[in-house]
């Protein structure tokens, strides 16, 4: 069964203008077929458009994990889990 995580990034007061959300997603190693990102700046602009892209992906497990942006410019996971479907 494919999985797919969306990555819903709390917090913007600390976001640089070369902030690379893409790398920093890439260093929380998430273990998915597929990662989305959901932010006010990069990424999606919802959960909903992250997931609706995830399941035309073929992705039939799907989990929204929140990060925060750190103080050292890069995102940590809050340990907050939804599972979106299975």
């Amino acid at each position: 069964m494919k999985t797919g995580v969306i990555v819903y990034v709390v917090g913007k007061e600390n976001i640089e203008k070369d902030f690379d959300m893409t790398e920093a997603v890439k260093n929380l190693k998430i273990k998915a077929d597929k990662v989305e990102i959901v932010s006010s700046r990069f990424g999606h602009f919802d959960v909903m458009d992250a997931w609706w892209l995830l399941t035309t992906k073929g992705m039939k497990r799907i989990v929204c994990l929140i990060a925060e942006i750190g103080n050292n410019s890069g995102l940590r996971l809050t340990g907050r889990e939804i599972q979106l479907c299975e």
